[in-house]
């Protein structure tokens, strides 16, 4: 009886922290810095959804890593990272992040492993996003980077013509481009550009699947199983998100979002880990609030300090160089993604930034039509609507980037602190005042 109760409840398993990294605001919330951070605690990290849009900033004193597909943790010796079936996978810019890497010292090909059933953003994939922008005449752009991260999800879905790492090496190959290629050529020639049309040449493209195989294939696994072993093997994992979980495919400001679940519900649908072994999620967000592309903004600042927040905070796209829209921090919304992704403790990063105003505002409920709330709606139209209820506190007007005890923040932001804490109800567990690693404050383990 004991033995038949082991083994469907797991009586007698190691307990093993599967630690999730998650972003809980429009993305761009310095997660890669935490993950780098966190990596020498742990035996393997995880980057599980996303794909060339994703930019993590990692700095190590006077060095800067600018991350794509790589997970954070590559800086870390001894310690194995995995691209996971959920990630899309854009060949040249990973096969540049791996030599940009390589010519500075690194060695990531000696730890690196990209699952075989990732899928891989194709030539046709670039053309289609970049005809289907152009083809929208009017209305909000949603804020796509051009980089075929969506038509290569749309793909995935559709399954016809879909392409992933372990096709290429597949003797089916030459077959799948072949047909593939010529119902892309067929589709986009109404809207396509003729130049672009001459990338989806069937013969150009096998040869670059040759060399990405030739590449990348000694990278590719079962990554999957890899991961299940790892952790019935008492192995530590570290899984890293991309983009925010307000970008989420069903559960952000849609259509306004990214082509994946960016929040922490796509953990173990993109990496293979089940629910059961994740015990310790860390949300990550910034003192204050910022969004890259269209899509509705309730506390953006088109003035003055919002223009300031975005000169202290540097805040302009790792991937796309584009300056991003710049508020005061949501408690609405973050208090939502923090319950959707089921967070422990809250990251608050770039408290540094927000250490020059006489006041700052934190928003704890929305206008919308005339009623007060404090939910987040549903509907893009309705969040363009809502008028941010702010609560104003008093500024700390004192730099605060060499503080490196909680104790040692003056007394004005120990309050901001512990005010955004209590209305998203979770615990701080990590404080940031910096962008280099000794910038950061642990208020818990992980």
């Amino acid at each position: 009886m004991f033995f038949i109760l082991k083994v469907l409840f797991g009586f007698g398993k190691t307990s093993v922290a599967a630690t999730c990294v998650i972003g809980l605001q429009w993305g761009d919330e310095a997660k890669g810095k935490l993950v780098d951070l966190l990596a020498p605690r742990h035996d393997i990290v995880v980057r599980y959804q996303g794909g060339a849009n994703a930019g993590h900033t990692v700095v190590c004193g006077k060095e800067v890593y600018k991350l794509h597909h790589v997970p954070s943790g590559i800086l870390a010796g001894g310690i194995t990272n995995v691209i996971a079936p959920g990630v899309v996978i854009e060949p040249n810019m990973l096969i540049r992040e791996l030599e940009g890497l390589e010519a500075r010292g690194i060695t990531p090909r000696k730890n690196l492993m990209i699952s075989e059933r990732a899928h891989v953003v194709m030539p046709w994939h670039f053309v289609e996003d970049k005809a289907t922008n152009k083809a929208m005449v009017a209305g909000e752009s949603i804020g796509t980077t051009n980089r075929g991260i969506g038509p290569c999800y749309r793909d995935k879905v559709g399954r016809t013509h879909a392409i992933r790492i372990a096709d290429l090496s597949s003797d089916q190959l030459k077959i799948k481009i072949t047909e593939t290629a010529a119902a892309k050529r067929h589709m986009l020639a109404p809207i396509a550009d003729p130049s672009d049309l001459e990338l989806l040449d069937t013969d150009k493209v096998l040869q670059q699947c040759h060399m990405w195989a030739n590449s990348l294939g000694s990278l590719a696994a079962d990554s999957t199983n890899y991961l299940l072993d790892e952790l019935d093997a008492g192995k530590r994992l570290l899984m890293e998100g991309a983009q925010g979980s307000l970008l989420d495919i069903d559960h952000g400001t849609y259509p306004f979002v990214t082509s994946s679940n960016a929040s922490g519900v796509g953990v173990s649908a993109g990496s293979g880990v089940p629910a059961r072994w994740i015990t310790n999620v860390i949300g990550v967000t910034k003192a204050y609030s910022t969004r890259v592309g269209g899509g509705p903004f309730p506390t953006e600042l088109i003035d003055e300090t919002g223009q300031k927040i975005r000169e202290i905070g540097r805040e302009y796209g790792t991937t796309t160089g584009r300056p991003r829209r710049c508020g005061w921090f949501d408690a609405v919304a973050v208090r939502y993604t923090a319950r959707l992704s089921g967070i422990h403790y809250l990251s608050l990063m770039m408290m540094d930034v927000l250490s020059y105003f006489d006041t700052v505002q934190i928003c704890v409920a929305y206008e919308l039509r005339g009623e007060r709330i404090s939910r987040f709606p549903c509907l893009a139209e309705d969040l363009r609507l809502c008028k941010p209820i702010y609560e104003t506190l008093p500024g700390w007007n004192t730099d605060v980037s060499n503080v490196r005890k909680l104790e040692d923040f003056p007394t004005n932001a120990r309050r901001y602190i512990d005010r955004i804490s209590e209305l998203i109800s979770v615990p701080i567990g990590v404080l940031s005042v910096g962008p280099d690693r000794e910038q950061t404050i642990f208020l818990a383990s992980f």
